[in-house]
């Protein structure tokens, strides 16, 4: 039953107000102040109890104008910049203008040229407002904070409008995805569940390689990524499906990648902010990528089990961690890009700029220039921080950002807006790069493309079981669990 409208808002509203909000509009129906007649076409339904919905309030300001507040995420009122909701019980033709009023953030890629995405029933892919109805200016009104208002016309009766911030990538989404994975019974994909969130939500974790480098006793170069720590950065996941989907191609270069790499993916660590439409936190309101030091088993339960098994893989004289990347999306800068760490060693420091500069070369939206390297305080708790002091000198720990907006071709100035093929598109381009990094050029040609094998009996369990106890315990002095030999030198053969 659709609710009736009962606040009109005063002068001088502001993000104070966001106290009231303690969860999503649901089939939220407004009505003009001091109408007491029956409902009727043109009094918009406003809904976002749906997975990854994220509409906390609506006030009507007048006849065609609404101003929206983003739900803060669960827990922690700080961060309000996802937001994801539908309208219905429109009439043809009907103008508005809607006012998104209290964003947490003052830069934006709305002030370049970004817009949200819409879509609707009859046309359901997802397509961009035209820049010229999108505004984003401080607003006198809400205590100077910046508003992004967008003007809008809806012009089907019978559609139901969606609306968000970016491309959604819902937890259901991606267990289809995986699923679609599985019943393809790859012998070189194996899927497992690594754990669990607070709310029971899987962490999945891939491996994707060939099956003799699983054998015991086989040596294993391993590159680990992660995607979606920041639920509400969504290109990631698109980022992230494009390295899957071209890791378990039937393009040679991947056929080489599999013999010669073991991916590891977890592709989704906060399932539950996820699903809950939370831009940045967990369901408790955790930062996950600020707990990589000391995560807890019963508060952050994806961070904990990730890093268990990459303590577990560094301790395994067997493995070579080689890689690890997390995957994220930015709200400010164009481009895909990197950040990296500092070393004291100015020849570890230059070998870890081989692998971005190599990607630059192989995408045509990733930006060198863009990509930095730092030691920030503010970040120590991310993996790229934790996991880049944990690690010994053969390891490269990267956070890749990616765009929510568009990139830049080098030697233009126009803004060219990511779609979600180009999202997967830069995922793949990511994946290749191994092959150059590695310098397995030589061996794609002499590939031929088999038939795809079929896996004929249960994948073998994960050669390292999670360790038990606190993630705290991790290793101190290695001794000599790897030779001297600098894995990550590209010179060197497999």
């Amino acid at each position: 039953m659709a609710e009736r409208s009962q606040t009109v808002p005063e002068a001088g509203n502001d993000m104070g107000n966001d106290d009231a909000i303690g969860g999503n509009v649901s089939k939220y129906m407004v009505f003009p102040s001091g109408y007491c007649g029956q409902s009727k076409k043109g009094h918009l339904i406003f809904d976002a109890c749906f997975e990854s919905g994220n509409l906390g309030r609506v006030d009507q300001v007048s006849e065609f104008e609404y101003d929206l507040f983003i739900r803060p995420d669960t827990c922690n009122p700080r961060f309000r910049v996802w937001f994801n909701f539908t309208v219905e019980n429109v009439k043809e033709s009907q103008r508005v203008i809607f006012n998104i009023v209290n964003f947490s953030k003052t830069k934006s890629l709305y002030r370049d040229g970004m817009a949200p995405m819409v879509k609707s029933t009859s046309r359901p892919k997802w397509q961009r407002l035209p820049p010229k109805n999108v505004y984003y200016y401080r607003c006198p009104d809400h205590r100077k904070n910046y508003v992004m208002s967008f003007a809008f016309c809806f012009d089907r009766e019978e559609d139901i409008y969606q609306f968000a911030y970016c491309y959604p990538y819902t937890y259901t989404r991606f267990q289809h995805y995986l699923d679609s994975l599985q019943k393809r019974n790859m012998d070189y994909f194996f899927r497992e569940q690594l754990g669990q969130s607070v709310q029971q939500r899987q962490l999945d974790l891939l491996t994707i390689t060939s099956p003799d480098n699983l054998r015991e006793g086989a040596e294993q170069k391993v590159v680990f990524i992660t995607g979606r720590v920041h639920p509400g950065e969504t290109p990631s996941s698109f980022v992230c499906q494009g390295i899957i989907d071209f890791l378990v191609s039937q393009h040679p270069i991947a056929r080489v990648l599999r013999e010669h790499l073991v991916f590891k993916i977890a592709p989704m660590l906060n399932p539950d902010g996820v699903y809950l439409g939370n831009y940045r936190c967990s369901l408790m309101g955790f930062d996950l990528n600020r707990h990589w030091l000391d995560p807890s088993p019963w508060a952050h339960p994806t961070l904990h089990g990730v890093k268990q098994l990459i303590i577990q893989m560094y301790n395994d004289p067997k493995t070579s961690l080689e890689f690890y990347i997390d995957i994220h999306a930015h709200s400010t800068m164009m481009n895909g890009f990197m950040y990296g760490n500092i070393f004291e060693d100015e020849e570890r420091f230059q070998r870890q700029a081989i692998f971005p500069k190599l990607l630059c070369q192989n995408a045509e939206d990733f930006s060198y220039s863009s990509t930095s390297f730092n030691r920030d305080a503010v970040k120590a708790g991310t993996g790229r921080r934790f996991l880049g002091g944990l690690l010994d000198h053969t390891s490269y720990c990267y956070t890749l950002e990616v765009s929510f907006y568009s990139y830049i071709i080098g030697g233009t100035t126009a803004a060219v807006p990511y779609t979600e093929e180009a999202y997967m598109k830069l995922g793949r381009n990511v994946a290749r790069t191994f092959l150059d990094y590695y310098r397995l050029n030589p061996l794609v040609e002499k590939v031929a493309i088999p038939m795809p094998r079929l896996r004929k009996e249960k994948p073998p369990p994960y050669k390292h079981p999670l360790l038990r106890g606190p993630a705290r315990n991790h290793p101190n002095g290695k001794g000599d669990k790897k030779s001297s030999v600098n894995h990550k030198d590209p010179s060197n053969s497999f």
